[in-house]
């Protein structure tokens, strides 16, 4: 089912639906942080695991694709924004001073990002393998398959190739040789009749003839 998200009964979100519910909790969890430390830490690392694991689940099947590239995306352009607007400003602070102040968040949030990743690309891969068989294009795409397969091969639709047939008991046998026996029984019955009608015929014209020949002398 292409539409479906992780459980078949409930219906997925558009991929875009799910970067917005990625963002919106990463976005979260790094705005408590760096208001609270001014750095990410644990909200952040807890927000973004979940936001990308909902992300990868509800999403529709046919759009995992967005929602599995996603984690280093959202850490490479969320974490640095977010510290950047809402972080401790620093006056006269230089290039340098930015730069360790945006690259800290970033290489202290690397194994969490690295774990999110190859969790959701997990989830992603399963769902491709596991959602596949119910696709109903791909359901129907087997079943013309076989109906082609068997009408290719003369035999029935359900027949699995290389099945023999069951063979007869004993009984049965004897059966099928006192039909035959009697088959050919009538059939020799038949043609003897025949074989005698034509000398029944044969005799009937000519005791006519004899039975004519005195009138006309």
């Amino acid at each position: 089912m292409p539409d479906r998200s992780i459980i078949g009964t409930v219906l997925g979100i558009p991929p875009v639906a799910a970067l917005g519910v990625a963002v919106a909790f990463t976005g979260l969890g790094v705005l408590i942080d760096v208001l609270r430390s001014g750095t990410a830490g644990i909200v952040f690392k807890v927000g973004f695991f979940t936001g990308c694991l909902l992300a990868v689940m509800w999403v529709r099947r046919r759009s995992l694709f967005l929602p599995i590239v996603q984690p280093p995306l959202l850490v490479a352009v969320l974490v640095p924004v977010m510290v950047l607007l809402v972080g401790p400003s620093r006056s006269g602070g230089g290039t340098t001073e930015t730069l360790l102040l945006v690259g800290a968040p970033l290489i202290n949030s690397f194994p969490t990002m690295a774990t999110t990743t190859a969790v959701v690309v997990g989830i992603g891969i399963g769902r491709l393998l596991l959602q596949r068989n119910d696709d109903p294009e791909l359901r129907l795409g087997r079943l013309a398959g076989r109906d082609r397969a068997a009408q290719g091969r003369g035999g029935p639709a359900g027949r699995a190739p290389g099945r023999r047939e069951p063979k007869p008991t004993v009984a049965e046998e004897a059966r099928r040789r006192a039909r035959e026996k009697r088959l050919e029984a009538e059939r020799a019955g038949r043609e003897g009749g025949r074989v005698s009608d034509p000398r029944g015929s044969g005799g009937a014209r000519g005791e006519g003839r004899t039975s004519r020949s005195p009138r006309q002398s």
